[in-house]
């Protein structure tokens, strides 16, 4: 499906979400540390209205088990309109497709679409073009070349970035998603009706951790700040540029919260 190319105002993002009880701090306590070395970060826009888009999430749930990939649904709400209101669906997520339709400037904004590592779009139900641009991107220079952990200590995660081996690579922003990790929704109207279909890595909050410029820093988040029902893993990522303007991802890691 093909969307209009008018976009919600970028305000819609909430600024409750950047802000919380988060401190710098040294990493004391290092409990069930998450993988630090994944090559990609696969963001599929995904629709309940969109009769395209179920072989794609499958996709993302069989991605969702290869630990060397952190893959993520980012339900749209653009399609809302069309006689099923996507229960998972975000506005936030709409506007950080178009943001990166923006910063490409190809205004390609449809589901089911991936966004592989910030970079590069494909058609999210083709698995083979979602592998083929992980290889591509992944050469690139500083993409996902930097380490980042994330441990639970008690009530908190820490989440910990490493210094830059590449001049080039100097600054990025720190988010953290709450994520659902399987989401079964019957849907009982629209493109979808009378089907059941499975969601997987369903980001459900996204909180700013804050901001990392190339040298080794340290964040604690409060687990209070993610937790809604349903959330069950987190995902922090590194990625350069803004909100606005998303550019490549540098890293990131994932932990089970249960």
């Amino acid at each position: 499906m093909m969307t209009m190319t008018a976009s919600h105002p970028i305000s819609r993002w909430s600024n409750a979400l950047w802000t919380g009880a988060l401190g710098i701090c040294a990493i004391v306590a290092v409990i069930r540390p998450a993988h630090a070395d994944p090559r990609a970060v696969v963001e599929l826009f995904t629709s309940q209205g969109c009769s395209s888009c179920p072989p794609a999430d499958q996709i993302i749930g069989d991605l969702s088990k290869d630990p060397s990939i952190i893959a993520l649904s980012m339900p749209i709400d653009y399609w809302d309109y069309l006689g099923w209101k996507d229960t998972l669906a975000d506005s936030r997520f709409s506007a950080r497709q178009r943001a990166y339709s923006r910063m490409r400037g190809d205004r390609e904004v449809y589901t089911p679409q991936a966004v592989v590592n910030g970079s590069t779009h494909v058609i999210g139900s083709d698995r083979a073009s979602i592998e083929n641009a992980i290889g591509k991107t992944d050469k690139g220079t500083g993409v996902m070349s930097v380490p980042v952990t994330m441990s639970l200590s008690g009530k908190h995660i820490n989440v910990s970035v490493a210094g830059s081996k590449e001049p080039a690579v100097s600054h990025g922003e720190v988010w953290i998603c709450s994520i659902a990790k399987s989401v079964p929704i019957a849907i009982s109207r629209g493109e979808n009706r009378g089907q059941q279909v499975t969601y997987h890595n369903v980001v459900r909050n996204l909180l700013k951790v804050g901001d990392w410029t190339g040298r080794p820093e340290s964040w604690t988040v409060p687990i209070e700040n993610l937790t809604r029902d349903g959330v069950d893993g987190a995902v922090v990522y590194v990625q350069d540029g803004s909100r606005e303007k998303p550019g490549p991802m540098l890293g990131a890691a994932y932990t089970s919260l249960h």
